[in-house]
């Protein structure tokens, strides 16, 4: 493990819909290593070791929550690296690098290095390397989350709300409805059932009345009934003329469960085993949501332990960084291991 390599990741920009920074350093840093590479559509980095659809799809992906005018400084602290993204989801990627780039070929494997991720990326890359690839299983690799192998895909769906009027002066246009006052009601209404409103804005002046407003809500549950029902109630929501209320859905990850006796699952807690880490299984919303939406069997597993995920002051601690990245191996041994005679 060479912790300058994955300060040098972690500090170069890699937002969602700017990630080939980040993927033409992975080629590069790759261009020596066992398999192949090449990029998809989508624009992610594909590693391969053998021909036709692989038996183990590992995913990594390389966006960031920052956007590109975050300073992406990463220090040293003895055992840990400080800094924004160092875990998530930098350190996923190296742990794929270093345990798979002396891997032997050919194996039934693939790696892909995915955009689209994180945020309104709505898993993009992961769907498109998994329709195209078809592999028999795949595992994401998450850059924290060490002790729990995730089972349960958390699914989401988000909406963009935004009212509209004619707005006017706070005395003289006094009684025409404000599009702010109409957008709280409307959370208000939201706010009945479990989302989380993670944004809202509009209006301007103290004394004008406000003309536009707008919010972004989410939903997350382990059943894609319960994102269908937020659907159904933004279907029904409305304002008072002549304010107008537009609803546009902008996210939806689908929901997912891996029965516990896959013998995907049992790989991976028998990994688990041999390196001495917990039997915990969790739920989480990564790339593994893509593959079960195609009938891919998926489970995510995680490289280190830390704290302060998508903050600019997120830890890992590198000496759990070694075993995540044995971990990598140690699966990718068990699920696609060299073919005979090789």
């Amino acid at each position: 493990m060479n912790a300058d390599e994955l300060i040098a990741l972690a500090e170069i920009p890699a937002p969602t819909g700017s990630e080939q920074a980040r993927i033409a350093w992975l080629e590069q840093r790759l261009a020596g290593a066992d398999g192949a590479r090449s990029r998809d559509a989508a624009g992610n980095l594909i590693w391969r070791f053998g021909e036709g659809a692989p038996g183990l799809l590992l995913m990594a992906h390389v966006d960031t929550v920052f956007p590109s005018e975050t300073p992406l400084t990463v220090e040293r602290d003895g055992d840990w690296a400080i800094g924004p993204g160092i875990g998530d989801n930098a350190a996923a990627v190296m742990a794929c690098v270093w345990a798979l780039e002396n891997a032997g070929a050919p194996r039934s494997l693939a790696v892909a290095f995915t955009v689209g991720e994180e945020g309104l990326g709505n898993l993009r890359g992961a769907l498109s390397a998994c329709a195209d690839l078809q592999p028999a299983t795949a595992v994401a690799v998450e850059g924290q989350g060490l002790d729990e192998v995730i089972l349960d895909a958390v699914g989401s769906v988000r909406y963009r709300l935004a009212v509209s009027g004619p707005g006017g002066h706070s005395w003289w246009d006094w009684g025409t409805p404000s599009a702010v006052h109409a957008l709280v009601g409307v959370a208000t209404d939201l706010l009945a059932d479990p989302v989380n409103i993670g944004r809202i804005s509009g209006g301007g002046a103290a004394n004008a009345i406000a003309a536009e407003a707008e919010l972004l809500v989410e939903r997350r549950s382990l059943t894609d009934d319960d994102l269908d029902a937020l659907a159904e109630k933004v279907g029904g929501l409305r304002v008072s003329y002549p304010l107008t209320l537009t609803a546009e859905e902008v996210g939806r990850r689908p929901a997912g469960r891996l029965d516990p006796a896959h013998p995907l699952a049992v790989a991976a807690l028998a990994a688990h085993a041999e390196l001495g880490l917990p039997d915990r299984i969790s739920s989480g919303s990564t790339d593994a949501n893509a593959a079960l939406k195609l009938g891919i069997p998926a489970l995510t597993i995680g490289c280190s332990r830390g704290s302060g995920m998508h903050t600019s002051s997120e830890r890992i601690d590198l000496g759990s960084l070694d075993t995540g990245t044995r971990q990598v191996r140690a699966l990718a041994d068990r699920l696609a291991p060299v073919s005979a005679g090789d």
